[in-house]
């Protein structure tokens, strides 16, 4: 089987469901609750789903991923592919056809010279983009005409999508960005936090961690959407609390990322005003294993950079026993149910890239200690905490604040306390903690802990893009403004170079050979990454919202111009 064949050859424009409504704003207001306030509107600044998210109302790709993971045209006439002539026989361009007519929220035209801007943007080395993986392998973009882009590759691409695709990459307008470049990117803080776009709503007021009040774009493209003239996307709380707003008050008409037990869920909807969605995709809560020193000792600027190993967690037996102690099905059951699965893969899906490793699931707390007692990790004083040449076996373990994962956190200290490992809990309120803040230190980019523990995934069905953010150089570091997807700060030439061999694989089986190779370096061989459950998205919806269609693979918010209010 070839990838032309069975991924390329299958991209295919889906018709959006006719509009259930006569003209735009008839409906009203629509809210959405995110407990995670958003701190910035521009996702090349922040890995933060929440930001993502948010800038995804106002700021669209080419194209996007449906309910079902298919590609589906937004800007463009078509998806190209090697069949309709947008792809290049030999895999090696792109031609992205822009549709005539579009224009930003400020009437003025949409042009292939923006579609240019934003990779030039993002690909700027001084920049610190957040989603420079996407545009791994780029070698030039042309713009032969206003309509027209062309994407050169160094090498040929089986997956061409990943620029210009999905909710994390979506087009900027040159206009407003063009003297936000490199070092200049987060000065920008109108542009940052007011985004023309060419979506279904433009940002009216925007109170960074707090509330972001939208309104109707009236210049776009279909001058029946959206349906609702205004949109309050509420950030902060709790989960439970934006659960409740949604199923028991009404208050809200989504509530994303109920990360909540599964009875307090069932409780909820009992309340008749809403009801639980829930969908599988690629979202891994996991716990990142620092390989950089984070001690308030070092100088600022050194702290947290490979400058430094870290002094516990470079001892790969260490990582390996901290892995072994956890109990992956207690976790999934308390946390998640039925909307939760033990997982030791990166990659959980599509199953075609999905490695069927199951060692992390049997927790080991036996072979855990015997493998610290063998790196020289043993209680020389009697105090229940293992030392080594002087140095406690003492971790610092930060993550979101949140029931769910405080809940972890705890079972996970104890855990590690029976195989003599000291454990500081600390939690973070999850909108500085997932903000892009380059100035705070409590970010997870900044990663000034041991371990962490969150959840992210990947747009689309191909995982390239995502396993590439493990290269050497891509952590977060001051030259970059603490900006960067390697947060662990991993770096192997040997996966760079699989890295590379992935980009030139064309053949579908191959590829996901080499996924799986990837993901078990990161997650078995090296224990870099040690996930433990993959997570169904859990959002409430009430019951009086038409139009949302539950997507994994891309934007929660990706199809929010189908909105509508249901007639009684």
């Amino acid at each position: 089987m070839n990838l032309k064949t069975t991924l390329l050859g299958a991209a295919a424009a889906v018709a959006l469901a006719p509009a259930a409504w006569a003209e735009r704003g008839a409906d009203g207001h629509v809210g959405v609750i995110y407990w995670q306030a958003p701190s910035i509107l521009n996702p090349y600044l922040s890995g933060g789903t929440k930001d993502i998210e948010a800038s995804s109302l106002v700021m669209e790709p080419l194209g996007r991923f449906d309910e079902n993971g298919n590609m589906m045209p937004f800007l463009v006439t078509e998806i190209p592919t090697i069949e309709n002539g947008g792809v290049a026989e030999d895999l090696t361009s792109i031609t992205w056809k822009l549709k005539d007519g579009i224009t930003w929220s400020d009437g003025s035209p949409f042009t292939s010279a923006d579609v240019k801007f934003t990779a030039d943007y993002c690909m700027d080395p001084a920049g610190g983009c957040a989603q420079l993986s996407k545009f791994e392998g780029i070698k030039s973009i042309e713009t032969p005409d206003d309509l027209t882009v062309v994407v050169t590759f160094k090498q040929p691409q089986p997956y061409p999508y990943s620029a210009f695709m999905g909710t994390q990459s979506p087009i900027i307008q040159k206009a407003q960005f063009e003297n936000c470049m490199g070092a200049k990117a987060q000065e920008c803080t109108d542009a940052n936090f007011n985004p023309v776009g060419t979506g279904p709503f433009v940002v009216k007021e925007f109170k960074p961690n707090d509330v972001i009040q939208f309104v109707a774009n009236e210049n776009y493209r279909d001058p029946a959407k959206p349906a609702f003239a205004t949109l309050t996307l509420k950030g902060g709380g709790d989960a439970t609390g934006a659960g409740r707003a949604v199923m028991e008050t009404g208050e809200y008409d989504i509530a994303w990322n109920l990360q909540l037990a599964p009875d307090v869920l069932a409780k909820m909807e009992e309340g008749g005003k809403g009801h639980v969605e829930a969908a599988f995709g690629t979202l891994v809560e996991r716990i990142e294993m620092n390989l950089t020193d984070p001690s308030p000792d070092l100088p600022e600027g050194e702290r947290a950079t490979i400058k430094h190993p870290h002094p516990i967690l470079s001892d790969l037996k260490v990582r390996k026993a901290l892995s072994m102690a956890i109990d992956r099905a207690l976790l999934t059951e308390i946390g998640y149910g039925q909307a939760g699965k033990p997982s030791c893969n990166l990659v959980p899906a599509p199953a075609i890239y999905a490695s069927d490793n199951k060692e992390c699931l049997t927790q080991d707390i036996e072979g855990a200690k015997a493998l610290l007692d063998e790196a020289g990790w043993t209680d020389s004083d009697g105090d229940g905490i293992r030392d080594k040449d002087g140095k406690k076996l003492s971790l610092l373990f930060q993550t979101s604040t949140n029931a769910v994962r405080q809940d972890f956190q705890a079972l996970i200290k104890d855990w590690w306390q029976q195989i003599g490992v000291e454990t500081e809990l600390r939690n973070i309120n999850a909108s500085v903690f997932f903000g892009g803040d380059p100035g705070s230190p409590d970010t997870f980019q900044k990663f000034y802990a041991d371990v962490e523990m969150y959840a992210n995934n990947f747009d689309g069905a191909d995982p390239q893009a995502y396993l590439a953010q493990y290269r050497c150089d891509n952590e977060p570091k001051p030259s970059s403004q603490w900006a960067g997807e390697n947060i662990n700060r991993f770096c192997d030439p040997a996966y760079d170079a699989m890295i590379d061999e992935l980009a030139n694989t064309g053949e579908l089986e191959k590829r996901a050979e080499l996924a799986k190779k990837m993901n078990e370096m990161l997650t078995k061989d090296t224990y870099t990454i040690v996930p433990l459950v993959d997570r169904g998205r859990v959002t409430g919806v009430s019951n009086t919202l038409g139009g949302f269609k539950h997507s994994t693979w891309d934007s929660l918010l990706w199809n929010a111009a189908d909105w509508y209010r249901k007639k009684d």
